[in-house]
């Protein structure tokens, strides 16, 4: 009989590489857009089927090198276990686009690790889900935040600052984002690799940037927790100059904020690593089709609206 898992994708609001370097940062989940884990019991060993990228992968776990983020997740997975592999086949897919700031490395590995202990007929908690996942995103991007691990673990909308517990947000009142997707893909720990750089050469004029981006995530803090939902829309260009600043925008990034606005968004930034990806617009719900259209017209290549509860 077949068991599946999934996990959700996730976007964030405000404090993105801000809180690599000890700011806070808001990011909620998409729950629409998913990676998804099916169990297959039987056979002999276990078998990770990665649909979306074509690979099938045998788990060898006497082999001492790991070289493989999926076969990472499966093998810390067991190993926290203290278990054996089971023998059946996994078959991970997702709708998730990759290297868009969307979290698919982060859904991908909590729908797997998810998956291995439903296969061995164990179970873990959701705060040891996100210590296994948050092991596999430093595979991927070196010096993660954890941010990304920690809301789509969770799936609840969080307010986190690095090397402190999440706090869960309260939404008082309901919004809706518009996201936008460039297309164009760019690995995030490239990213974050060099703004490391510039903050390492020069430490005073990024410190600043860094403490006012901390400062607007407060405030979207405390405006998500009142209701005062209108007053993001101001807070997200703001954040959005700031990572402008930080070099992680792009041409085709700046061409959607720009089309958002202009076709009524309340506000708009790029969302994640950046340097491509994807970008998010609050947008009113008398301006939702004005402004999918006008992200489809300045070249997004997909565009959907989310709804923030």
């Amino acid at each position: 009989m077949t068991m599946q898992t999934s996990a959700s994708a996730k976007i964030i609001l405000f404090g993105e590489h801000a809180v690599v370097h000890g700011a806070p940062a808001i990011a909620v989940p998409v729950s629409d857009l998913r990676a998804t884990a099916a169990v297959v019991p039987g056979g002999s060993g276990l078998t990770i089927n990665a649909l979306n990228l074509n690979r099938v992968l045998p788990v060898e776990v006497a082999s001492d090198v790991v070289d493989d983020a999926l076969v990472l997740a499966v093998r810390k997975t067991l190993d926290m276990l203290n278990t054996p592999p089971p023998d059946a086949t996994i078959h991970l897919g997702a709708t998730i686009p990759m290297a868009s700031g969307l979290g698919s490395g982060a859904a991908i590995s909590t729908a797997l690790v998810r998956a291995v202990a439903l296969a061995a007929g164990c179970s873990l908690s959701d705060a040891q889900v996100n210590e296994l996942v948050y092991e596999v995103e430093k595979f991927h991007h070196g010096n993660p935040s954890g941010i990304d691990n920690t809301v789509i673990v969770f799936e609840k909308p969080v307010y986190f600052v690095r090397d402190q517990p999440p706090e869960l947000l309260h939404i008082t009142r309901p919004f809706t984002l518009v996201i936008g997707d460039t297309g164009h893909s760019a690995l995030t720990k490239i990213v974050v690799k060099a703004v490391d750089g510039l903050v390492a050469a020069q430490p005073d004029r990024f410190a600043l940037v860094i403490e006012r981006i901390g400062k607007i995530v407060w405030s979207a803090r405390r405006a998500i927790e009142t209701g005062e939902v209108e007053s993001l829309g101001p807070l997200m260009d703001e954040n959005h100059a700031l990572l402008r600043d930080l070099t992680v925008s792009s041409p085709e990034l700046e061409t959607l904020v720009q089309a958002a606005r202009a076709a009524g968004a309340m506000g708009a930034k790029l969302s994640g690593g950046g340097r491509g990806g994807n970008m998010i617009a609050l947008t009113g719900e008398d301006r939702i089709e004005q402004v999918v259209n006008a992200l489809h017209g300045a070249g997004a290549v997909r565009v959907f609206a989310t709804r923030v509860e």
